[in-house]
């Protein structure tokens, strides 16, 4: 062989080993130092990403660039898992002070306004094993701290776990706040059925109230079932609720109680629930149910929190809740064991003092302490009716 030929089969030679080299380290995703190191350990194969329908990821995504991969969507993050609010820094709007036509509204309307911003306060009474273990109904009151004479009915027995709660802010006078704080928790360490937030009580901030306790609701009660939620005025028939649940199961959209359509805001200045056109300017109201009394299911009201977060404050607590209901879509459900202005609206009927008709509702709204207990009494007890209305 020639020096020449010698020549070109070390070229091919050289060469050849090159490609070699040029092709493994493409196929190991090494640089040239590190092929000539000794190679690491081998690691077990991943398994294959699948999505979340089980099918496998396209295999033509694999050679795109990591930067052009659109990562998955995170789970939206869950709410906080105790009150979060420990402090009260609300301060005024003064933006609205200097505008004509809030100069022109009522000394309580300007203050709701100034304010409306201001959604959570720091509980001072929380009691969230309420809600510890099974829970068919949630019995909720709204209360206020001078009435305490109200709060001594509590509803107990049925089917399944029955529990109670009170609602309550503080003292709207403060020469009265620190003796009636005093009270209230010496009556919270005997029946420890009460949830109190630092804010006033009062008509508008009934409103606070609602979405205080829905918070409350969805952080501390995943396992309550059912809830009636009403005023401290009113006469409930537990055994008639019960039979009435015993229909509905808890995931369904189940909003009851007595319905007002198409209601129309009251412009009349002396009346209590009177509205300005500048808060509210449409001629109706959604459908709502009056805020005596009414029954919702526990996975709705979880929802309802959330509805109720995207909307601004309203002064009537009731309507509030129709608003709430309306962003879900959902209708709430007439019924006519729900009296929320008494049986009759004839306040000397004599129907609204007949306990046999007080035996087939559900919930009768506007009664005093005394009237309540002497109703329950009544009812209660060896009482003989010529018939049952057949409401439920």
């Amino acid at each position: 062989m020639s020096l020449w030929e010698k020549k070109t089969v070390y070229k091919s030679v050289c060469l050849s080993l090159a490609l070699l080299v040029a092709v493994t380290v493409f196929q190991r995703s090494l640089t040239p130092n590190q092929f000539l190191q000794e190679p690491p350990p081998p690691t077990p194969e991943p398994q294959k990403a699948q999505k979340s329908s089980g099918h496998l990821v396209n295999p033509n995504s694999f050679w795109k660039n990591p930067k052009d991969v659109v990562a998955p969507t995170p789970a939206a993050p869950q709410g906080p898992q105790t009150w979060d609010v420990s402090t009260t820094n609300c301060s005024a709007n003064v933006n609205l002070t200097h505008q004509p036509w809030f100069q022109g509204l009522e000394p309580h309307f300007r203050q709701f306004l100034t304010y409306r911003h201001c959604r959570y306060f720091p509980m001072l009474l929380n009691h969230p094993e309420k809600c510890g273990g099974h829970v068919h109904l949630l019995v909720v009151v709204k209360s206020i701290i001078t009435q305490h004479d109200r709060r001594e009915e509590s509803v107990s027995g049925g089917r399944g776990a029955i529990r109670t709660l009170f609602l309550l802010g503080t003292a709207s006078k403060q020469e009265e706040r620190t003796h009636y704080q005093q009270l209230l928790a010496y009556e919270d360490r005997l029946y420890g059925d009460i949830l109190q937030w630092d804010f006033l009580d009062s008509f508008f901030n009934l409103t606070l109230k609602e979405i205080h306790f829905l918070k409350w609701f969805d952080i501390y009660c995943p396992n309550v079932q059912f809830i009636f939620k009403g005023d401290d005025d009113v006469f409930v028939n537990p055994t008639n609720l019960l039979e009435f649940l015993a229909d509905w199961q808890p995931r369904e959209d189940l909003f009851v109680g007595d319905v007002l359509q198409h209601a129309r805001p009251i412009r009349k200045k002396d009346n209590k629930y009177y509205i300005p056109g500048v808060l509210y300017s449409k001629a109706s109201y959604p459908p709502y149910a009056g805020g005596g009394g009414f029954l919702m299911a526990g996975g709705l009201a979880r929802r309802l929190h959330h509805a109720c977060d995207t909307l601004e404050l309203y002064p009537i607590d009731d309507v509030f809740l129709g608003m709430c209901l309306e962003v879900l879509g959902v209708q709430p459900t007439a019924h006519e064991g729900f009296k929320t202005f008494g049986i009759s609206r004839n306040r000397n009927s004599r129907m609204n003092k007949e306990p046999c008709f007080f035996r087939s509702m559900l919930v009768v709204h506007k009664l005093l302490p005394a009237e309540l207990l002497a109703m329950w009494g009544l009812v209660h007890g060896n009482l003989t009716c010529s018939r049952k209305l057949q409401l439920l």
